[in-house]
Formats: C-alpha cells, structure tokens, sequence
C-alpha cells in the first residue's frame, strides 16, 4: 500500500514536475485518508465512494474548511487516476462525488485603503525595509508565498518593470510591478540587504537572519504581527486575492489576469468576478442609464 502512494508521488515529480511543496501536500492528504481507511477495515486500492463520503464528513465534524477537505478530494482523485492508468483498480471511487455547496467561496480581502494602512505599519525596526518590500511585491504583483520568497536577484528587470516567477509545477511567468514597488526593493537592495549578508553571499532576494533565505512560516509570522487590528484576519494568500479583486474592480481583463496569477485555468480566476460591491457599483454607476 505505502510502495503504492510512493509511486504515485514518484510520477507526480517525475512525470508532471510537480514542486516539493505540492507533493508534500499530496502525501499528507493520501496518509491521512489511508488512516481513516484502516480504522474502516480498508485499503486504499480497494475503497468505496461510502468511505470517502465518510471521510469528507469527519473532515466536516473536526471543523476543516472547504478548501482543505476540495485539496484533500483533488489528491485522492489524482491517486485514483494513477491507480487506474496502472491497472491496480477497474473503477474509479471518486468519479461520481459531486462537489459540496459553496465549494468556490469568495475570497475574503480587505480595501486599498486597509492594505495601505497595512504597509504604513511596517516601519521602526531592523528588518522592516524587506518586510515592506516584500509584502509590496506580494500586493504588487499577486504572488503566492512560495514564489515571492524564491525570487532571486536576477529575476527582477528594474528598467522593464517586471519579474520572472518560478510558479506551481515549476512553470515560469514574467509578471509586472509597480514603480512605487521597485523603489523599496532598490532601498531594501542598496541599504539593508548588504547589512543582512555580511561577507557571505546569495542569489536569493529575500534574506533571513545570517542571510539565509526566507521561510513559508516567517512571512505567515510578520503578515500576523502587521495585520492586528484589520477587519478581517489576513494571511499573505490574503495579499494575492486583494491583488486580483482591486485590478479587476479597476477594470481589468480577467484573461490578463489569469496569466499574471498563474493561473491554468481561467475558471480558478473567475471566482473574482463573484467579487466585492464596490465593482458592482462602480458597474452600476458606469452602465445603468440612470447610475
């Protein structure tokens, strides 16, 4: 069972070129239903529909969102794919399971104002010119954690406004940021980088203590410790979905906008234009004849 899920993991790295993280993610899930099976007397190349249901409602009862238990079934389904190329089932289990209600939420995202008040925070201490400058390029320019701590210094073109991101599956996309972005990031290159460094060097942008490079877990760290008093609790995925949800109340084009948040799939980034009241006034106030 376990040589199984191995190479399932195998494929997924070799064959599909996923990132570590992913894969990561992909054994969690796998371990965790192979665990819940066991307790069901089950196997996981011998499991029915009736025990995933079951495992989606234990996921429910312990209170884990949607997103996670839509990753857990979106593992398990790419499992179930594996098996059946492989010839180890006959039937796919998940084939049939119908998506919950409210699969597709909203993100939840604060105002331009809040993510500038947000910004204005980050002053005072040691580090506070990289943490500016990094979470203005998250907001900037959409990026997911992973790929705003992997930049290096040559990915980023200061005279053509854009940087070079090293995405899911380890696909590359150039995307634009702002002036105002670059300026901090120069500051940040010029004045605290060099201090950070010391005489050890690193292609790495973004630097920890005895410049190492920055960590998933440390910018999770200061997006909590600068976003106290917000009206929403906010993660730095929170950065990226105010990115898209501001461009496209701005008006901008949702193929545009897949492209720049790396998207594959133009359906992940229409769940924006489900998005907030102000583009629907701003919509109404454009459109309707009496606005």
């Amino acid at each position: 069972m376990v040589e199984v899920v191995e190479r399932f993991l195998d494929y997924l790295s070799v064959e599909k070129g996923l990132s570590m993280n992913t894969i990561e993610a992909y054994r969690r899930d796998i371990y965790k239903f192979i665990e819940h099976l066991r307790k069901r007397g089950r196997d996981i190349t011998r499991f029915k529909r009736d025990d995933l249901i079951s495992y989606i409602n234990e996921l429910r009862d312990r209170g884990i969102q949607t997103s996670s238990i839509a990753r857990n079934i979106s593992s398990l389904r790419g499992l179930c794919r594996f098996l059946l190329l492989d010839g180890i089932i006959d039937e796919d289990p998940i084939e049939n399971v119908s998506t919950p209600r409210g699969w597709k939420r909203v993100p939840r995202v604060i105002g331009v104002e809040e993510v500038l008040e947000l910004l204005d925070r980050i002053h005072g201490e040691r580090f506070s010119l990289r943490d500016r400058a990094l979470l203005e390029i998250i907001y900037s320019s959409g990026l997911r954690v992973s790929e705003v701590i992997g930049i290096e210094m040559t990915d980023i073109n200061f005279d053509a406004g854009f940087i070079t991101v090293r995405g899911k599956g380890a696909k590359e996309r150039v995307v634009p940021v702002s002036e105002r972005t670059l300026q901090t990031v120069k500051r940040y290159i010029e004045e605290l980088r060099p201090k950070i460094l010391g005489k050890r060097s690193s292609p790495v942008l973004f630097l920890a203590r005895g410049g190492k490079p920055m960590t998933r877990q440390r910018v999770w760290q200061l997006i909590k410790r600068y976003s106290k008093g917000l009206s929403i609790t906010i993660s730095p995925h929170t950065l990226r979905h105010c990115f898209a949800s501001h461009l496209l109340d701005g008006g901008a084009d949702l193929r545009a906008l897949q492209k720049m948040l790396g998207h594959a799939d133009i359906s992940t980034t229409q769940i924006y234009t489900k998005v907030t009241p102000e583009r629907l006034k701003k919509i109404h106030r454009e459109y309707h004849p009496r606005g």
